[in-house]
């Protein structure tokens, strides 16, 4: 019978090898004694999309039965969900999946997300984005990453939209990814409820290596001027700088400030400090701005100033800002000097605070800079409007907004689910 068995083996194996199939790793396995089992089990592969390959990258796959694994488990996935047209990528990321009972392995890790919150309905995108996390452990890895986000300050209420957007979480070591991570933006200066805001916000940040791309990032904005006390603020601001490429980004955005905008080596750090954003700035959008500007009459040297007061001008939707230039220059018969003491000018909006108060300011016969108008609350401003003159201490008001760490760290996050991430003020390219 052994003789027999061994026989029947061989031939199979011959059979697979003449598929291309690599059997050294089936040596150990049970597999079925005939050709046509086994081929039944290669042929059900084919049909969900595998190919030889993909048998190769995991030919362990060949030990489930078509009948008592493969298909139960593809059926469970599509009855909760998971789209048919996804299996392929499925299997290929977790083809361990097919060796899994349905009902000891899979629900409980179904229902266990289910009770993190996370919506029936987002199930399915869950795991056709992550399927590896159907082979953990309930009490293991899953529990203690989320323990320890709850436990730094993210609100219990959001860890199931946490978890939509970024499921690779529960797969997170704490001590080995989650904790570093959480430590080393600690040291730069972000407090936990700060950090805690950001995860709710953009969970994916915790997926970047702290080795290979947190460290060196922050490394290289201080090599280009930024100051080491001003770090934490810019990831507040823009975490996604510290999943970048960065050094090569900030080699590129300072040489094209340096030669188009006579932005200087010194300067460009503070062009970074108060527009993190402006590391991801195309070329051609860099240009277009500049260009306006000179057509507006403003001379290179000018732009420079601006730039570095307010780098923001250069990422501002032009027709918009073409509507302002217009209105300024036409109604408000200003000097473009004043613009270039405050360029803040072109980020408020027209229709909603540029017009109605230089009517109210016109109306009252109040003469006063840009800054005074603008750079302050509607409620602040309504008080201003009750003065009959103005102060020099208000004329010569601060123009610069701070970013208020306690204020970001201390609210509550506001992800819209149907915002797919992107950026909805259309003020902005």
């Amino acid at each position: 019978m052994k003789q027999s068995r061994a026989t029947s083996r061989s031939v199979v194996f011959e059979f697979l090898q003449g598929l291309g199939i690599v059997t050294d790793e089936l040596e150990g396995l049970e597999l079925p004694v005939t050709v046509e089992v086994m081929k039944e089990r290669v042929d059900f592969l084919h049909s969900v999309g595998l190919t030889i390959e993909d048998i190769n990258a995991y030919p362990l796959v060949l030990g489930c039965s078509v009948r008592k694994n493969m298909v139960p488990v593809l059926d469970y996935l599509g009855k909760i969900g998971v789209r048919k047209s996804t299996f392929t990528q499925f299997l290929r990321r977790y083809p361990q999946v097919l060796h899994a009972s349905v009902v000891v392995d899979l629900m409980p890790v179904v229902r266990y997300l289910q009770g993190m919150d996370i919506k029936p309905v987002d199930i399915p995108r869950v795991l056709e984005r992550y399927p590896e996390v159907l082979g953990y452990k309930l009490e293991g890895t899953m529990s203690t990453s989320v323990a320890f986000l709850v436990g730094i300050g993210v609100a219990p209420r959001q860890i199931g939209s946490v978890l939509t957007r970024y499921p690779e979480i529960l797969g997170m070591r704490v001590g080995r990814i989650i904790k570093p991570f959480v430590e080393h933006l600690e040291s730069i200066g972000l407090p936990r409820a700060a950090i805690a805001r950001l995860i709710e916000q953009q969970p994916y940040i915790l997926g970047f290596n702290l080795i290979d791309q947190v460290k060196p990032n922050l490394v290289a904005l201080v090599e280009f001027g930024v100051r080491k006390e001003v770090l934490s603020s810019i990831i507040a601001r823009y975490p996604d700088i510290l999943g970048f490429e960065l050094k090569e980004k900030l080699v590129v955005q300072q040489s094209l400030l340096e030669s188009r905008v006579l932005v200087g080596r010194e300067e460009f750090g503070t062009v970074i400090e108060r527009m993190p954003q402006a590391v991801s700035l195309s070329r051609d959008t860099v240009l277009k701005h500049v260009e306006f500007f000179k057509t507006c009459g403003f001379l290179l040297k000018q732009v420079s100033t601006m730039v570095v007061h307010c780098p923001q001008i250069l990422a501002l939707n032009l027709d918009i800002m073409k509507l302002s230039f217009d209105f300024f220059k036409n109604e408000m018969e200003r000097e473009i000097e004043e613009l270039v003491e405050f360029p803040a000018f072109f980020t408020y909006g027209l229709e909603s605070t540029v017009r109605p108060r230089h009517k109210m300011v016109t109306k009252k016969g109040l003469k006063c800079s840009l800054a005074w108008l603008l750079n302050c609350s509607d409620a602040k401003f309504e008080e201003r409007m009750r003065y009959d003159t103005i102060g020099i201490e208000e004329m010569d008001a601060g123009t610069e907004s701070s970013f208020d760490m306690e204020k970001f760290a201390e609210s509550e996050s506001e992800y819209d689910e149907d915002s797919d991430f992107e950026d909805s003020d259309g003020d902005y390219i």
